[in-house]
């Protein structure tokens, strides 16, 4: 870090060099958080399997950390990996669609899913939560990927990660204003007896206040 970069700054370039792959091995929510962690409070540079020994060594350029080995705990580095589905397998229950960082896999409910391998980033986060057990890892060169992970796919990875996360929130955001509405419609034609008006009407109130909170 020179004398008139920002911490932020530091952590954007951090986030810049990391794989993008958002597989959480490195013990944070993604890529973007782990930068922080090292820029602001100094994190160690040898938690991501993923971006391994070549990844390392541009962290150390960029910090000023010293080179190290990759931290066994984070675990280890290896072949990109691709998540292939079963398809005689899949149930379409659609828990490795809201599991995938980047959109990599498509389909509908009660419908087989396809990945997408172009897409892929290898992360295994669709893994644990399929109930069927119907995703496996296969190598990338065993169905004809790439091996290596460019910069240009972690751009392109981090692109749809971004995306992914505005349209949650919006979808998030749309299903709160909606739940204030209903309080609100709530608040204004409750008819609650006598004896229990006051009492649930605070209660409305309370929740409708935290509602409003949670949108802030």
């Amino acid at each position: 870090m020179n004398a008139s970069q920002s911490l932020e700054e530091l952590a954007e370039q951090i986030n810049a060099a990391l794989p993008q792959t958002q597989c959480t091995q490195c013990g944070y929510t993604g890529c973007a958080p782990y930068a922080q962690a090292i820029a602001f409070e100094n994190a160690p540079i040898n938690q991501c399997p993923p971006g391994g020994a070549a990844g390392i060594a541009k962290l150390a350029k960029i910090t000023g950390q010293a080179i190290q080995a990759l931290n066994p705990e984070n675990g280890i580095e290896q072949p990109r990996q691709i998540a292939r589905i079963i398809e005689a397998e899949c149930i379409g229950c659609t828990k490795c669609i809201q599991a995938c960082p980047v959109d990599a896999i498509i389909g509908t409910s009660k419908l087989m899913h396809v990945v997408l391998p172009d897409l892929c980033t290898g992360c295994g986060l669709c893994v644990p939560p399929c109930p069927v057990d119907c995703i496996d890892m296969p190598l990338a060169s065993d169905v004809n990927q790439s091996p290596d992970w460019s910069e240009k796919q972690a751009t392109k990875a981090k692109i749809r990660y971004d995306a992914r996360n505005l349209r949650l929130n919006h979808i998030k955001t749309q299903t709160r204003q909606k739940h204030i509405r209903q309080l609100e419609e709530k608040l204004s034609t409750a008819d609650f007896p006598e004896n229990e008006k006051d009492q649930k009407l605070a209660l409305i109130q309370a929740a409708l206040t935290r509602a409003r909170a949670r949108r802030s």
